[in-house]
């Protein structure tokens, strides 16, 4: 066997690995409904007639998945009737999987012209839903397995993901297309099935309670013994709120101290500032390089997505061998560089505009320039994704699985996403060169302190040997 082969079969070895391999249809389950209650669900409504400003207040729908750190506690810590027999995770996985397959199935039967209202708030129950799964879905991927397994874990959620945002978007429309837009959304509620399925069919993680837990809990054990005088009711409720809100905040400072814990979180916040804006803006840069809609489909959304799962495979790979924290610095210059690359073709789309102006029969950009683009974007984007969410997974105490994580996604979507909506301004103000250096330059943050984390992290490992 070849050096190279030994190589492939090392990358692709830990897939084999049962839990990992149930990660693929558990990433698939969280894709799924994501482009039905957002992309898919817009061109339905457009095409049913429903006006722009409507369509944009649908978009609201997708604050469920950033805002779902304010109900991961009640997953983290409240055992569902009935359902707890299954666990823990899989309880709640399980709930928030059966509402999925209910409000695909409601948004089926129902048109949004009849009723927007009704439509909007089904739309809710789905988002809602699938949200709540995510939560579980994060818990059970990062308790399934130990941290040597984290990274070929993620690399499993990734291709799943992406696998179902195809299905979701290409697929759903195409079916819209032959089926109608209920035969659509059934077929995706039976997609969606595989997600219960998997449920079933895995085990319960385990979940042990370490030193540092047991210390935060006797906090609740103290103000439970202070306030005996309070009414049982108020007693148990406020008991809940430290041991299911404050304890995992004061877990997280209490194991990395304050000293690594402000740059660890600051990290998050800023890792995923460039791509983020970045990607909003791709689609009409495209547009503007005078790319037809045949030629974005066939190289953004078929080969790119191929090159983004690879990079997820390898950074699976890698993260075992090397570690999150140095692939994701890897991920990181990738993206930066790929940024410049933007750059330097949005230099060229004044050329190209004004050759159009005078000639409107002059040919259009080579493909073959869009798919080195792209080529290089999307390699970088399933590297750092992969990453990070290795690392955010080891930062979590088993004890708060559910609540850290969806903190550590909440954290950083939310500014990114800020960012990201100004991308239109500063094109307006600047041109798209300058935009594109902008996203390279607001990436430095991360960089340095991944290094910073990196050179800590590598001292700390010297000074125990």
């Amino acid at each position: 066997m070849t050096a190279f082969a030994q190589r492939l079969r090392a990358t692709f070895k830990p897939y084999a690995h049962p839990r990992v391999g149930a990660m693929l249809f558990l990433g698939f389950s969280s894709g799924l409904p994501f482009p039905l209650v957002l992309t898919t669900l817009s061109a339905r409504l457009r095409q049913g007639g429903i006006d722009r400003t409507t369509i944009g207040y649908f978009s609201l729908v997708g604050l469920a998945y950033s805002l779902k750190f304010f109900w991961s506690p009640i997953v983290d810590r409240f055992p569902l009737p009935w359902l707890h027999r299954l666990g823990r995770r899989r309880g709640w996985m399980l709930l928030g999987q059966i509402g999925i397959v209910v409000g695909l199935i409601a948004m089926a039967l129902h048109e949004p012209t009849a009723n927007a209202s009704l439509f909007a708030w089904l739309a809710v129950l789905t988002a809602f839903s699938s949200a709540t799964q995510d939560i579980a879905v994060d818990a059970w991927r990062i308790e399934a397995v130990d941290s040597q397994w984290q990274g070929s874990m993620a690399a499993a959620y990734q291709t799943g993901y992406q696998i179902a945002l195809i299905a979701g978007g290409a697929g759903a429309l195409l079916a819209a297309s032959s089926f109608g837009w209920r035969g659509a959304y059934l077929a995706m509620a039976l997609a969606a099935g595989i997600g219960i399925l998997t449920t079933l069919f895995i085990a319960e993680p385990d979940a042990p309670i370490n030193r540092t837990t047991v210390a935060n809990e006797v906090r609740v054990i103290a103000f439970l013994e202070r306030s005996a005088h309070w009414p049982a009711s108020v007693r148990a409720a406020v008991a809940w709120l430290i041991g299911a809100v404050v304890c995992p905040f004061v877990d997280f400072f209490t194991r990395n101290g304050l000293r690594a814990g402000l740059p660890i979180l600051l990290l998050i916040l800023t890792y995923r500032w460039n791509y983020t804006t970045m990607g909003v803006a791709a689609m009409p840069f495209y547009l503007d390089l005078g790319y037809s809609l045949d030629q974005i489909a066939l190289i953004v959304k078929g080969y790119g997505i191929v090159l983004t799962l690879g990079g997820a495979f390898l950074a699976g790979y890698l993260v075992k061998r090397h570690g999150a924290l140095p692939t994701m610095l890897l991920g990181s210059v990738l993206l930066s560089a790929a940024n410049l690359l933007y750059a330097y073709a949005g230099a060229h789309l004044a050329d190209f505009l004004a050759a159009h102006a005078a000639n409107a029969h002059a040919p259009g950009p080579g493909i073959g320039w869009l798919a080195t683009i792209i080529s290089l974007d999307n390699i970088a984007n399933g590297i750092a994704g992969t990453a990070f969410i290795a690392y955010m997974s080891s930062l979590t105490n088993t004890a708060y699985t559910a609540t850290q994580y969806a903190l550590f996604g909440t954290l950083w979507a939310l500014p990114a996403k800020s960012f990201a909506s100004l991308w239109g301004r500063i094109v307006d103000a600047f041109g798209y060169p300058w935009f594109f250096v902008y996203t390279a330059v607001i990436g430095i943050p991360a960089l340095a302190l991944t290094v910073w984390l990196m050179r800590r992290t590598h001292a700390r490992i010297s000074r125990a040997n």
